[in-house]
């Protein structure tokens, strides 16, 4: 579906639902289903919220549960949102197909979204992260994803959330 020019460049929304986000984490991987998702959560990869492998993003998610996700193609670098809480880049290499999960989901059933092949920069935006309850079972979060094509760069966290934030 393609949204509104933004920024004078156009973007295609090519994911919008709610993913099982089971252990606090959802990925964006190559659909060619030869990728192994990273499992090193150090503590800096947990600041960070994001493991990172050259055809696989894991992202941490606030919550244990169903969290709203939104993919965002665009044909240009992303600003950073200036309202979101916590934001890292990162790069993916892709055939031209990704699959987006949570770590339970059934890797055939997934979604899978037509991007160009080759390097993608991935930013990963997350949103509402003070607003959730004191069990951690309820909250406004969300997390937007924006893609565009761009050499392989390191990961970059350009916004910091930390618990004293909220």
């Amino acid at each position: 579906m393609k949204g509104a020019l933004l920024g004078g460049h156009q973007l295609t929304v090519i994911f919008a639902d709610e993913i099982l986000a089971d252990y606090h984490q959802f990925y964006l991987a190559d659909a060619s289903g030869d990728f192994e998702l990273p499992e090193n959560w150090t503590a800096i990869a947990l600041s960070q919220r994001v493991l990172a492998a050259a055809q696989a993003l894991v992202f941490s998610t606030a919550r244990n549960m169903k969290v709203p996700v939104r993919v965002e193609l665009h044909e240009k670098p992303v600003a950073v949102p200036r309202d979101c809480d916590h934001a890292v880049a990162a790069s993916l290499s892709t055939g031209g197909q990704l699959v987006v999960a949570g770590l339970s989901d059934y890797l055939p059933d997934a979604p899978r979204l037509s991007v160009p092949p080759g390097f993608l920069r991935v930013l990963v935006a997350s949103f509402g992260l003070a607003t959730l309850s004191a069990d951690g079972m309820n909250g406004e979060d969300r997390y937007d994803v924006y893609l565009w094509p761009a050499p392989f760069s390191e990961m970059e966290v350009s916004r910091q959330w930390t618990e004293a934030a909220c």
